[in-house]
């Protein structure tokens, strides 16, 4: 996909999740969460070269115009959304897939030293709330909602609510007779 059809994807895919975005060209000029991302794929192809210098040099150059830090070694799906972007990690081993929210400060992070999977893979349509740490290997089910400030250090099934340190995990299903989670903003 050429670079402007997938930079119109992610301007819509903000707009959509942010009702705070008045236009597309507020987004497409100033939405650090965005540049981040468009940054990370320059650096992705780069490392994909085996230009591993040159990726880590630009991703750090993005990084501290961002705010944002994403490994270029990770593999990040389409229309990732990151809302605000400040303190944003995303490790080397991380997968994200694809029509995932990321609010300010998340970590997703790894737990070994050793160059293994050491980070989590987070599946489709994921928001994870500010300040949420992912840590390890885990895998986070798609249409899963992770609270704001959550430590999730073991994997849950798709449609999952995450709260609390350590994270516990609830069904989103089973909580959809109860109005208030409808809204997944309250966990964010």
């Amino acid at each position: 996909m050429a670079f402007f059809s997938r930079a119109r994807e992610d301007v819509a895919a903000a707009r959509r999740q942010d009702p705070a975005a008045r236009s597309n060209a507020e987004v497409f000029l100033a939405y650090s969460g965005l540049h981040a991302v468009w940054g990370y794929r320059v650096a992705h192809r780069l490392w994909r070269m085996h230009l591993y210098l040159a990726a880590r040099c630009y991703s750090q150059l993005v990084r501290f115009s961002t705010g944002v830090e994403i490994h270029p070694a990770a593999v990040i799906g389409r229309r990732l959304f990151i809302d605000h972007g400040m303190g944003v990690v995303i490790g080397e081993t991380a997968v994200v897939g694809d029509d995932v929210l990321i609010y300010h400060g998340v970590t997703l992070g790894g737990t070994s030293l050793s160059a293994v999977k050491r980070h989590p893979t987070i599946g489709d349509r994921v928001a994870i709330g500010a300040g949420a740490s992912v840590l390890g290997p885990v895998s986070i089910g798609a249409d899963s909602i992770i609270g704001a400030n959550a430590v999730v250090v073991r994997s849950a099934p798709p449609s999952s609510v995450l709260t609390g340190i350590p994270a516990t995990v609830r069904s989103r299903t089973a909580d959809a007779v109860d109005s208030t989670f409808a809204d997944p903003a309250i966990y964010i």
